[in-house]
């Protein structure tokens, strides 16, 4: 593999949401200690989880039927989430843990510079439904999170760890034939367009919303051709292009290099068509489930394996960071196991969700095993 991947902590997830309350009303529906989450605070923060348009990409409406299994499996997980960031909150005031000024600006500085500028940050923020605001509340957050693990238990990963991790995962270190290549996105997902023609047409017809749909499919095609032809005659502004018009504003900053990967890490449709092709030529216009690209191979490379030498750091961090993912799991269950957690709204609590999770999920034997594969040991048993 190229490279070790992990996030900092799997569990920084949980500060996205809104902080929560300790007003009391008609709204509360689940009190945490001192602590009470309302009605409203989780309204939020489900509907910044379910406006991700991954779920749309796959077709699954998390909101038309608020009963459907995936529906109820992110209810359940949005609770579930909330009362953890309640117990943390409560346990990191009692430690004074804070995240100074400086620290915050610091974390701001190094992100805006691996992308290239405030603005491109910006944009990128804004494709994901995120204010600039709310990505530094996050920073806070992330700060914050990390000197409370540090202050349950410091974790330092030796090279003698890292070399037998190393020994005993050696085909991790394996890479497939790569290639380099760099795209060009123009947007074009039909069910994304669906849902907004939809939306903005409450009464149309089927026949209709499909023409709409193809002609919206139509016209992100023609702009893809139109990008095409022009890099076609000037090959040398393939990156300037990009960075231009791609609409992936994740690679678009970096002229819309991708690096190397392998052919399992892309879609098929892209994947073949960038194996098939040779250094330094472009490709026609290809469609895959996100949209038309232009693809322009830059490089490629044999299969071959990482050394520890190459292999050392990535391993490092990543073993400290599942040692440090582990302490902060463990610390919740213990912080979930002293609390007193009462529910006013037995329709949120977690373990209600989960009954009627199984019971929609009863008339459908795929479902039912992958529930069964996914749920915790305690309740298999």
């Amino acid at each position: 593999m190229n490279k070790i991947k992990i996030a900092v902590f799997a569990m920084i997830a949980m500060f996205i949401f809104s902080g929560c309350t300790i007003l009391k009303n008609n709204d509360n529906i689940v009190k945490i200690n001192n602590t009470v989450i309302t009605k409203s605070e989780y309204d939020k923060a489900y509907e910044s989880v379910t406006s991700n348009n991954m779920f749309t990409q796959m077709g699954i409406d998390l909101k038309s039927d608020p009963n459907n299994v995936f529906a109820l499996m992110m209810r359940e997980k949005v609770m579930s989430e909330l009362i953890v960031k309640a117990l943390l909150t409560d346990e990191m005031e009692k430690r004074k843990i804070t995240a100074s000024k400086e620290e915050v600006e610091k974390a701001e500085k190094d992100i805006v510079s691996k992308f290239g500028s405030k603005d491109q940050l910006v944009q990128i923020l804004k494709t994901n439904a995120v204010t600039y605001d709310q990505f530094k509340k996050d920073l806070e957050d992330e700060i914050k999170l990390k000197k409370f693990v540090d202050s349950i238990a410091m974790v330092s990963i030796g090279e003698k760890e890292a070399k037998k991790y190393y020994d005993e995962n050696i085909d991790k270190f394996k890479y497939p034939k790569r290639v380099r290549a760099s795209h060009i996105l123009i947007s074009a997902n039909p069910e994304q367009f669906r849902t907004k023609i939809k939306e903005e047409n409450k009464d149309i017809t089927d026949e209709e919303l499909e023409k709409k749909v193809q002609e919206q499919m139509d016209l992100a095609k023609k702009s893809a051709e139109s990008l095409l032809a022009k890099v076609k005659k000037a090959p040398n502004t393939f990156a300037k292009v990009a960075k231009e018009n791609s609409q992936d504003s994740a690679t678009a900053i970096r002229g819309g290099d991708l690096g190397f990967f392998g052919k399992d890490e892309m879609v098929e449709a892209f994947a073949n068509k960038a194996f098939s092709m040779k250094p330094n030529t472009i490709s026609e216009v290809v469609q895959t489930p996100y949209g038309y690209h232009i693809i322009m191979v830059t490089d490629r490379s044999e299969a071959g394996q990482l050394s520890f030498k190459e292999s050392k750091k990535d391993i490092i961090n990543y073993l400290e960071n599942q040692d440090k993912v582990d302490i902060l799991k463990n610390k919740i269950e213990s912080l979930k196991n002293e609390a007193k957690i009462e529910f006013l709204n037995e329709d949120y609590n977690p373990e209600n969700i989960q009954k009627k999770i199984k019971e929609a999920a009863s008339d459908n034997p795929e479902l039912q095993q992958t529930l069964n594969q996914t749920a915790p040991e305690a309740e298999k048993k």
